[in-house]
């Protein structure tokens, strides 16, 4: 019965928020066009999980999206906007779970009465993998697949928006494959199955779009912590790191022009043309094992001992450019910045090749669907499920369309159960001698449970050790030490991309600012599926925040933890100004207006995004990848019917890492 009031409840409350906004709203924000309706903001997903629960209660807004999810062509979530990725209903339950120790849902149903052969936990690339593969070995199999969010994929999420009458796709996590040429031999044997080649995918990617628009990297400086918004067409960080990632122009400016631009003091410019200009070795005592040193003291450490460097305004500039390490340079390898692009490595006798990064187009990173990784979920999903969607090759998949009502069908071998989840997995009886496992979840509010021969656990590492009491405390131990880094993937569908075109920047590194990294979505076209080649279509720019506590002592689990604190702090209306307010000031010198300009917001909140990987600086380094010693190894142990899959268990956030992950699983099980 709640359901059938959320609706009139919601509207009331757009009604009363929209005028309460519109007469206490700041004129600083009506300028940003923080009044401005835009596409489909909405109240549950669209506002911190706190605001939204205040005014609509978690089960009735659980029951009205499983009314939809059964309904035929009325629930399909890549279309939502606001407030996506870890959004409102997905993660409350796991956190009363593994925060608050709750055991107790109250009483426990059995929807499905017959014993499956296989219940996978999570329904990312590893998860719908490791289903693919055991169908593989046992084509009769009856396997369910759990996952906690209102979409299959895990990060590899699609975004559909809308802007100028216009669908515009793109990811809202996973992004690329990277290097496909050397995958794994797992994971090109299931590519291969599935259909795809990532040439073709390869032979889409435009690369000469960037030199026909003459589209190079560029830095914005802030107001707030530069004094003056300025955006400087100069790729700050080495122009080979770009080409590995968009293969922008290089720039026109010197290292001295574009220094001369910044908006920082007399000294601090001479300190950094210091820095991009040495190139006499100042670390010779340590040339006999130079490339170990710089693995062994923070990039930070090396700016200030070995360059000198003392104006606070440099180390702000590049606190937080090695961006996916999701950690400041106080905690990154010096070697590792350098990989990264950031200056200094001339100051050295080391060198990083050019194979490193653009010009070997095998390692590049050039292979995208047009809504990233999303369309290798949807692959999975459609040979396992073929209803789902039409077709069956990787071009058609692009455009076809998907009818979420079929995931959960009884008379399918294969299902997929949604908004699901777990919150106990154990054996009917002990470990050795059980012959099933079962596994509990949460679904609308409500406790079920499932039977099933084996159990894949391919969701967060971290949470497995709450999950399963019955494991032995040293693999629990290992499990919980697997923190994981928090993203805030956000894209923004714009009326056009000339305020880009005039600039000159096809990508900016946005020092100090909310969001790191801004860029234009990748020049995609494929199947079917055309990008904005045109400056006066609309596109989506795509920004990049990695959230953590810098130059605060803490170690890089303590900092993404912090960050992941202030990700879930952080209210939707406030992730929007920042928005706004960094558009506004990195482009407005091309005459861009966030009032009048943006269409529509999608901020994919990606509580648990990046495995965390070995540090130097602080963790033990094994010559063995595979060591016994790594807590990712010790973690990942099968125990009785129940194997663990995902990229944690790789230790690495990448495609073929979940694949293989998932292939190891299944066999632990046979």
């Amino acid at each position: 019965m709640r359901a059938k009031w959320l609706l009139p409840l919601r509207s009331m409350y757009y009604e009363v928020n929209n005028f309460v906004r519109q007469w206490t709203m700041k004129p600083s924000d009506r300028n940003l066009g923080m009044d401005r309706s835009i596409s489909r903001r909405d109240l549950l997903l669209g506002m911190g999980a706190s605001a939204a629960s205040t005014f609509i209660p978690s089960g009735a807004f659980a029951d009205e999206m499983l009314r939809l999810e059964g309904v035929n062509g009325g629930y399909y979530p890549p279309k939502l906007t606001g407030l996506r990725g870890s959004h409102v209903g997905s993660f409350e339950v796991a956190h009363e779970l593994a925060r608050e120790g709750r055991r107790n849902w109250g009483r426990v149903s059995e929807p499905d009465t017959d014993l499956y052969d296989l219940v996978v936990v999570g329904a990312g690339v590893s998860g719908l993998s490791a289903a693919y593969l055991y169908r593989q070995e046992n084509p009769e199999a009856r396997i369910l697949i759990l996952d906690n969010h209102d979409d299959f994929g895990g990060h590899a999420k699609r975004n559909e928006m809308q802007a100028a009458g216009r669908t515009l796709l793109t990811h809202g996590g996973s992004e690329l494959l990277e290097g496909p040429n050397y995958y794994n031999d797992i994971a090109k044997s299931l590519f291969q199955d599935l259909g795809i080649n990532p040439k073709d995918l390869g032979d889409a990617y435009d690369m000469d779009f960037y030199k026909r628009n003459g589209l190079t990297g560029g830095i914005y400086f802030d107001r707030e912590t530069f004094g003056a918004d300025r955006t400087i067409p100069y790729p700050l960080v080495n122009s080979l790191y770009y080409q590995g990632w968009i293969a922008l122009v290089e720039g026109s400016l010197s290292v001295e022009e574009a220094v001369q631009q910044m908006p920082i003091s007399a000294a601090a410019k001479r300190e950094m043309i210091r820095l991009f200009t040495t190139s006499t070795n100042v670390i010779p005592q340590h040339s006999a094992s130079e490339a170990d040193y710089l693995n062994s003291i923070s990039y930070r450490e090396f700016l200030s001992r070995h360059m000198d460097i003392r104006e606070p305004e440099i180390y702000t500039i590049f606190e937080n450019l090695p961006s996916d390490m999701c950690v400041g340079i106080e905690a990154v390898p010096a070697i590792e910045a350098f990989y990264w692009g950031l200056p200094g490595i001339n100051a050295t006798s080391q060198s990083i090749p050019n194979s490193a990064f653009g010009p070997d187009p095998d390692k590049t990173s050039v292979y995208h669907f047009p809504d990233g990784n999303a369309s290798v979920a949807r692959m999975l999903v459609r040979s396992m499920i073929p209803d789902v969607a039409p077709g069956n090759t990787m071009e058609d998949l692009v455009l076809a369309p998907f009818n979420y009502s079929r995931l959960d069908r009884p008379d399918s071998r294969v299902r997929i159960r949604l908004q699901s989840t777990a919150v106990r997995v154990e054996h009917d009886g002990p470990t050795n001698r059980s012959s099933r496992v079962g596994i509990s979840y949460i679904r609308g509010g409500r406790a079920n449970r499932v039977w099933s021969r084996h159990c894949i656990l391919a969701c967060y590492n971290q949470i497995i050790p709450h999950l399963c009491p019955e494991l032995p405390e040293q693999q629990k131990e290992a499990l919980g030490t697997m923190v994981k880094s928090p993203i805030l993937y956000t894209n923004v569908a714009v009326r056009n991309w000339e305020p880009w075109k005039k600039l000159g920047v096809g990508a900016l590194q946005n020092l100090g600012s909310y969001f790191i990294n801004s860029h234009l979505d990748y020049p995609v076209n494929f199947g079917g599926y055309n990008y904005p080649k045109d400056p006066e279509e609309p596109a989506i720019v795509h920004m990049v925040r990695f959230p953590h506590r810098s130059n605060a002592g803490l170690t890089p689990s303590e900092q993404k933890v912090a960050g992941r604190h202030e990700l879930f702090s952080t209210s939707y209306e406030a992730i929007e100004r920042n928005v706004r307010r960094q558009l506004a000031g990195s482009l407005s010198g091309g005459g861009f207006d966030p009032a009048r300009d943006i269409e529509a917001i999608t901020v994919n909140r990606w509580a648990h995004a990046y495995i965390n990987r070995a540090n130097p600086l602080f963790d033990e380094i094994y010559e063995d990848r595979e060591d016994e010693r790594y807590p990712f190894v010790r973690g990942r142990k099968p125990f009785g019917r129940v194997a663990i899959a995902n990229s944690d268990s790789g230790s690495s956030s990448l495609i073929p890492v979940a694949i293989a992950q998932a292939h190891r699983a299944v066999n632990e099980l046979s």
